[in-house]
């Protein structure tokens, strides 16, 4: 064993710098700083992009005020430099006759050389090289829904139901002509279930335009109250209810040449769900994963385009509980015959290499973890990237599969979150990459041998001078063995002889990881000002919560409140036997499903919890929409035990500790009746309930408001707990 020992001055110095390190480490967070303070946040690259057809990227680099001053561009083999200034930006627009801009923001490539620009209405040309701006075309300013074809040489939006088209000289052509308003065209279809985002889908060449075009005319009106004016109005939406019925879709395509529209001979019933529209890459087809109503069948069908006739159903899947396409096709470059479908029919989301006559070729990847993405292709579309869970269902890491022979090859390193890009030949990719002991590291590397090309930003941390909890992550067992993944945050500076309360955030449903190996575990700051005030704060993602593959999410089936219920209980266990956890100063808070969870803990387990926040509840899914609730729950007529088990105004009358409800008034999500009725029942039932609206706002309490709604969270527990 080597000793040393330290001179009298060196002792002092050292003396004086852990003294100077535990007082940077004293600041405490405050609730502005949990959701206003940008600096807290792991520093990024904004803008960070490639540039089209190079090994260059680009981002915008920020001043000492936030303001996005230039525009920088890099090689991985060199320095990025400025190549355009906001005050450069701005002149050259001005000589186009185009207003002043102050920052670099919103920019787009549109090749190597040239920038769009997007003044609400006005596009624009701008060339790094020479500063010169000229107007491009011009679109109407009240446009919603805008959509770039590939090489944005045309513009599709939406002005009320209508659909519209512009591009160089034949500006704002109307697509549509819709009089009624209860028919609604190029706007997102089913309620943006199944993996749909947008309403348009342009061909690669941009000569054609597929859209949705939906009937909502079956769908009953379902009033949204604007208290604003005098008197208040009531703006009518269309919402379709479990068991009720559903809107009729279908999918039109516009021919820019000759101005002529065509619609996918999709069929009947009308109740069905048109989803993952993608283009064949010769424009000739159009592929349309069609699930039924029920939603435990789809076909992958395959349409002509210039006619709209059904050519063939290239294969089917079946689910006795649900089937669920989010992706499109991802066609082989080099190869307009064969293309690659992810499913999840082996209980994992796979990639599956077919052929347009609808024959497998292979299954690409196979194991017990989920294919999270799919990237991008090699060159000569030998290999094919995407993200999965492989190495662990609370990491994502970069994978390479080799469409030839299925063999794999990890490629980016380092424990923890990567969120990837290629670059556009697929040399290199931007790994964007983050731990709980890293805030935020973002290199280039290369794809074939995971060299780092370069480095672009390693993040300081944040909050080295903040006095933070311990964040811990592990998993414990459900009642089937299986393993339940859970955060805790303890109080900075804990005592394990003294007691603590606790407070769970929960959510629970599909869709949703709320732990993961990134920056803080996952968790956020109101969580670490929770544990600065002495509370545990405790997370648990339960089965029936997203990425562990089919059966973990399809616990839930027909039965949603139990066996999430049943693992938050498993939770509760764990915590029970921690002596440093004070069990009678239990708390919970969730928003939507969270709030649901919320609700149905407190009312289910009523010696458990003595105070809870529920915000946007969902307490009774026949109110809930049919796309997701049917998928989960069947319908009302079919599953009135679940539902009726589920439905969290039959347990009002268990209330025993304080719950705190919170809705939005214009929550078009889960609409405010939902909460609204469990008041009602509330009432009836003489038990007391602490409720709180934020009017004008929708399913999600935003923007400064924010900060009054957590400091309303927090003073609930605060008082109760």
């Amino acid at each position: 064993m080597h000793k040393f020992s330290l001179k009298p001055t060196a002792l002092v110095w050292l003396l004086a710098l852990l003294a100077l390190s535990a007082q940077a480490q004293q600041k405490l967070l405050t609730i502005e700083d949990a959701f206003q303070n940008p600096s807290l946040s792991p520093a990024n690259l904004r803008q960070l992009t490639w540039v089209p057809g190079t090994n260059y990227y680009s981002y915008a680099q920020a001043n000492e005020r936030g303001q996005l001053e230039q525009l920088m561009r890099g090689t991985v083999r060199g320095n990025a430099e400025v190549v355009l200034t906001a005050a450069q930006l701005s002149a050259g627009l001005e000589k186009a006759g185009a207003n002043k801009v102050s920052s670099v923001g919103g920019l787009q490539w549109l090749n190597s050389n040239e920038l769009l620009v997007n003044q609400r209405g006005q596009l624009y040309r701008f060339n790094v090289q020479t500063k010169t701006a000229q107007k491009f075309y011009s679109y109407n300013p009240q446009a919603e829904n805008l959509d770039y074809s590939s090489n944005k040489q045309r513009l599709a939006f939406t002005l009320g139901n209508n659909l519209y088209i512009s591009q160089a000289g034949a500006e704002n052509k109307q697509i549509t002509q819709e009089t009624n308003p209860e028919i609604v065209n190029g706007q997102a279809a089913h309620r943006s279930e199944f993996g749909i985002t947008k309403g348009t889908f342009w061909s690669p060449s941009g000569n054609k335009l597929a859209y949705y075009r939906m009937d909502q005319n079956m769908i009953t009106d379902y009033p949204l109250v604007d208290i604003s004016p005098l008197p208040a109005t009531v703006n009518n939406i269309k919402y379709p209810m479990a068991g009720g019925k559903s809107h009729h879709v279908t999918v039109g395509v516009y021919n820019t040449a000759t101005g002529k529209t065509i619609f996918l001979q999709t069929g009947e019933p009308a109740e069905q769900y048109l989803t993952n529209i993608t283009w064949s890459p010769d424009e000739q087809h159009i592929y349309l994963a069609v699930v039924n109503r029920a939603q435990n069948h789809m076909k992958l069908n395959q349409y002509d385009a210039t006619t709209g006739a059904f050519v063939k159903t290239l294969f089917e899947e079946r689910n006795d509980k649900w089937v669920e396409p989010e992706h499109e096709l991802f066609f082989v470059p080099g190869n307009t015959n064969q293309f690659i479908w992810i499913s999840e029919r082996d209980g994992y989301d796979h990639l599956y290499l077919y052929n347009t006559n609808g024959q497998l070729i292979r299954q690409l990847t196979k194991g017990e973890w989920v294919v999270k993405s799919l990237e991008g292709f090699g060159s000569g579309g030998k290999e094919v990237f995407y993200t999965s869970t492989e190495d662990n269902p609370l990491e994502r890491h970069l994978y390479a599969v080799n469409l030839s022979n299925g063999r794999t090859r990890k490629i980016s390193q380092g424990s923890g979150m990567h969120n990837v890009s290629l670059s556009p030949n697929s040399q290199y990719f931007i790994d964007n990459y983050s731990s709980p002991v890293t805030p935020r590291t973002i290199r280039v590397l290369n794809t074939s041998d995971r060299k780092i090309a370069k480095t672009l930003l390693v993040a300081p941390n944040p909050l080295q001078d903040y006095k933070l909890g311990e964040t811990t992550i592990f998993p414990i067992k459900a009642d089937d063995g299986t393993d339940l993944y859970c955060r805790m945050i303890t109080p900075p500076n804990y005592d394990k002889s003294k007691k603590y309360p606790v407070i769970t955030y929960v959510y629970g449903g599909p869709h949703v990881q709320l732990i993961n190996n990134g920056w803080l575990g996952g968790s956020n700051l109101w969580m670490q000002y929770m544990a600065q005030k002495g509370y545990i704060v405790f997370t648990l993602d339960s089965r029936g919560s997203a990425d562990r593959g089919r059966e973990f999410e399809q616990a839930l089936f027909r039965k949603m409140g139990t066996v999430e219920l049943q693992d938050q209980m498993k939770g509760v266990e764990y915590l029970k036997s921690l002596p440093y956890v004070d069990e009678t100063r239990m708390g919970v808070h969730g928003w939507s499903y969270g709030g649901f969870m919320t609700t149905s803990l407190m009312l289910k387990y009523p010696d458990v919890y003595k105070a809870g926040v529920a915000g946007g509840p969902v307490i009774d899914w026949k109110y809930y929409e049919i796309m997701y609730t049917e998928r989960y729950m069947d319908t009302p007529q079919e599953n009135m035990e679940g539902y009726n088990q589920a439905n969290l105004l039959n347990h009002v009358q268990n209330l025993k500790g304080r719950l705190l409800m919170i809705h939005g008034t214009v929550d078009d999500v889960v609409v405010w009746q939902h909460s609204l009725a469990f008041v009602k029942r509330a009432v009836d039932e003489g038990v007391l309930l602490d409720y709180f609206v934020y009017p004008g706002h929708p399913h999600n309490v935003g923007g400064k408001d924010r900060v009054h709604l957590y400091r309303k969270v927090t003073q609930y527990f605060e008082d109760f707990l």
